[in-house]
């Protein structure tokens, strides 16, 4: 990425050579944002943000159309013109901002909800699309999504929980996948796509106690809807932004880094941000659930330890 240390919250970033190809690969690997997401996200890669700390998305899209007027990029096609349905519509709730700055002892014990029913899943989805920067894409296949509120019930964390990625050579290579080993066991893992915490709750601990809870419970929610468990859940922590420290924290595996190359790697030099790929076995079987059979390497027994360790992590380690 280059140099973006110059840029202030009150002025546009320099539109560079190196930048707009940026925001060509950004286009080009994530198909599925709207034009929203897309803002958001470039947002958080460059720090473009306002002095109450949100990000300038309004403005970011003003660029972005006014590249595509000049014929320099090719945006998708807006999603919320004259005839747009409820359906494609997240609708944007009004929520409870009073900051939150406590000990985790002052929030426990923590209750899980599983939002069910059509109010419950819109509360989900406006706190994801309105707050994270990557918002709230619709889910395609298998998925869980999770609510924590504290004692009191206020929301201190949002979780998503849905489809593996498809390829991944250090995660596939520390598996043991072939391509057809892959295709037949992808479903027994997940991939934690989500995970927020609000940016008014700053509380150590909470991430990694939400993570730890969540993952003694989620291969059995898995198997109550969709009737088979699970061996093992991934998730892509993007380095430039996030350090993944609750991930650390709660012993996930780090299995190595993203070339930053694009879905096709078709390019020499890393133009999109390097992700950490974490891993987190939810057996001891894991790997030979997941390779169909195969001789299994037990973890060591820190991996599946009940107490987990704590890390200061706070809300800007795990919004993902």
């Amino acid at each position: 990425m280059p140099n973006i240390s110059i840029m202030t919250i009150l002025t546009r970033p320099e539109m560079t050579e190196t930048r707009i190809e940026e925001v060509k690969a950004i286009i080009e690997e994530n198909p599925g944002l709207s034009r929203t997401q897309l803002s958001k996200l470039i947002c958080a890669m460059w720090d473009w943000r306002s002095p109450n700390g949100m990000p300038k998305d309004i403005s970011c899209r003003d660029m972005l159309r006014f590249l595509e007027g000049k014929g320099l990029i090719q945006l998708p096609p807006p999603k919320l013109t004259a005839n747009f349905t409820s359906r494609r519509h997240t609708l944007h709730l009004n929520h409870d901002m009073t900051p939150i700055e406590c000990s985790l002892d002052d929030l426990l014990p923590l209750q899980i909800c599983l939002p069910a029913g059509k109010d419950a899943i819109a509360t989900f989805k406006s706190y994801l699309d309105q707050y994270h920067y990557l918002g709230c894409s619709g889910t395609v296949g298998e998925n869980m999504k999770y609510i924590v509120y504290s004692r009191k019930g206020a929301v201190v964390a949002c979780l998503l929980f849905g489809s593996a990625a498809w390829s991944c050579r250090d995660r596939d290579r520390f598996i043991g996948w072939d391509g057809a080993r892959r295709k037949a066991a992808l479903h027994l893992l997940t991939n934690n796509t989500r995970f927020w915490i609000p940016q008014w709750v700053k509380v150590p601990y909470l991430a990694s106690h939400t993570l730890s809870l969540i993952l003694r419970r989620l291969s059995g929610d898995w198997e109550a809807v969709y009737g088979h468990s699970l061996a093992a859940v991934e998730t892509f922590v993007d380095r430039s932004l996030f350090r993944g420290i609750c991930y650390r924290a709660a012993n996930w595996i780090h299995l190595g880094t993203t070339t930053g190359r694009g879905r096709d790697g078709g390019h020499h030099d890393a133009i999109l941000p390097k992700k950490d790929i974490y891993l987190y076995p939810l057996n001891k079987e894991y790997r030979e659930k997941l390779k169909g059979g195969s001789k299994t390497m037990t973890p060591p027994a820190n991996l599946l330890a009940t107490n987990l360790p704590k890390c200061n992590d706070t809300y800007t380690e795990v919004e993902q």
